[in-house]
């Protein structure tokens, strides 16, 4: 899934975007607690977001006659620059996008406002399932949602990459990176309201970028398992993945009699709503190791700044003093540098502070999450982090596994019957389960047990045991 540009944007510096909203934050979780209190200003940011991306140049051809040329001409021209990339790469030529572990696990937690409402946009939709013309949309939504098979749940998939990484804390990231899931939400829940919009922003976000495959190949690199960006590589496919149903539904939904250049140019406005706030290349280009790291220990000083004994000293002050103002971090780390406990361009190995909070039996064993001892550890490696860790590739690490018979399963698991709970489910979601089994044995047509499902549906519960059990009756239904 993407932004509409085909070609890969220079990641030199961040892209000029469209106005960020102030509200998108507030917008975004109100969304996911309470949509119905939030529809007017869901709707009133939507027209703001439009109305600032209307002047931006849309790359689609004048007619919806010339979409299927249009689609097989980008994935030709994404194909052609990811050979060339990877040509390069084999003749010597450095990762592209990220420069080490930590600048990986900060592009993940930096899109995860994103990635965690995937195809959002779509549950609206679900409403119009006897409709034949949404059909397509409807279809891509459930693949969204993995057909209710944890394994397969794009939300699932993330949320379990972000905890395997210890990349928590994306709540309070920067206003801008909310502003696409705050459209994603917003569409959600408005679908009445904006079907053309609807409509042209899945057909810009299912075509295939290259940033997609290239932060595949790169997260692989880096021992990063890449599942959750090579599966949209295949199900997002043009032949006859979402690239492809995203043009077949809009070919049906075209007005036969209505104003069929009105609702073309509401298409096009809905595909400009990819444009505006934070974006894979640039959250990758504003990742700055140092300025990531004084972050990272400023936000440890809110707790810390009391918890040291006097005698805990560097540079002849206590570390409490030196915590007690998140603006004396820069001042911190050169202090550590100086008295000897901080050896950068070294192995984080030889340096105090790093024996001090890595390892199960360091002294601050747990002060810091995964992602920021990554951080810390190549803020200290400075750019000999490969030389002094070498990490296999995921892809390696799964080999070896396979080869010790530890492999973990992946994908479908055995179904039990319509609405019989994975295995990996929580058993102590059974209650739940059956209440949801007797709601809709006892439902008095089609048509309300279909509403009992789409509610479980939503952005906020489809990846929950209930949510799943109701996704995978939700399909079986659809085509009974």
């Amino acid at each position: 899934m993407s932004s509409p540009a085909v070609l890969d944007a220079s990641i030199a510096a961040p892209p000029s975007r469209c106005a960020v909203s102030p509200r998108a934050r507030h917008l975004y979780f109100k969304l996911m607690s309470d949509p119905g209190a939030a529809a007017v200003a869901a709707q009133a940011f939507l027209r703001e977001q439009i109305d600032a991306v209307r002047d931006i140049p849309a790359d689609l051809p004048d007619t919806p006659a010339a979409l299927a040329a249009w689609m097989r001409d980008r994935v030709d021209a994404v194909g052609l620059q990811y050979r060339d990339y990877l040509a390069a790469r084999k003749n010597g030529a450095p990762r592209r996008y990220f420069g080490s572990r930590a600048h990986a696990l900060y592009f993940l937690k930096g899109v995860a406002p994103t990635k965690l409402v995937d195809g959002a946009w779509l549950y609206g939709l679900l409403r119009q399932w006897a409709n034949p013309d949404v059909r397509p949309l409807i279809r891509t939504y459930l693949e969204e949602l993995g057909d209710g098979v944890p394994g397969k749940n794009h939300v699932t998939l993330y949320r379990k990459l972000l905890a395997t990484h210890g990349c928590e804390g994306w709540e309070q990231l920067p206003e801008h990176h909310f502003v696409q899931g705050a459209i994603q939400l917003a569409l959600a829940h408005n679908a009445g309201q904006f079907l053309p919009e609807i409509v042209g922003y899945n057909l810009g976000y299912e075509q295939l970028p290259l940033h997609l495959l290239v932060s595949a190949y790169e997260l692989n690199e880096l021992g990063i398992d890449p599942y959750y960006f090579t599966l949209h590589v295949t199900v997002d496919n043009a032949a006859s993945g979402h690239a492809h149903k995203a043009v077949q539904a809009l070919e049906r939904l075209l007005p036969q009699v209505g104003d069929r250049a009105a609702f073309w140019r509401r298409v096009l406005d809905g595909y400009r709503l990819n444009e505006p706030g934070a974006s894979t290349t640039s959250v990758i280009a504003e990742f700055d190791l140092q300025d990531e790291l004084v972050r990272i220990l400023a936000a440890k000083s809110t707790v810390g700044r009391n918890l040291h004994s006097d005698y805990c000293r560097v540079g002849g002050r206590a570390v409490n003093d030196w915590l007690s103002d998140p603006a004396q971090i820069p001042a911190f780390l050169a202090a550590l540098q100086s008295a000897g406990w901080i050896s950068r361009g070294e192995d984080p190995g030889n340096s105090r502070f790093w024996r001090l909070v890595s390892g199960e039996r360091a002294e601050m064993f747990g002060v810091f999450s995964a992602y920021e001892l990554e951080v810390l550890h190549d803020w200290i490696a400075d750019g000999q982090g490969e030389t002094s860790r070498r990490v296999p590739s995921h892809r390696a690490r799964q080999r070896a596994l396979d080869n010790l018979g530890q492999q973990e399963p992946r994908g479908p698991q055995p179904e039990r019957g319509l609405i019989r709970r994975h295995a990996h489910e929580d058993e102590g979601t059974d209650n739940e389960l059956r209440v949801l089994e007797q709601r809709i044995a006892g439902a008095a047509n089609k048509q309300e047990a279909m509403e009992v499902l789409r509610e479980l549906m939503g952005p906020a519960q489809h990846h929950t045991a209930p949510g799943l059990m109701a996704t995978r009756m939700f399909a079986r239904l659809l085509d009974a």
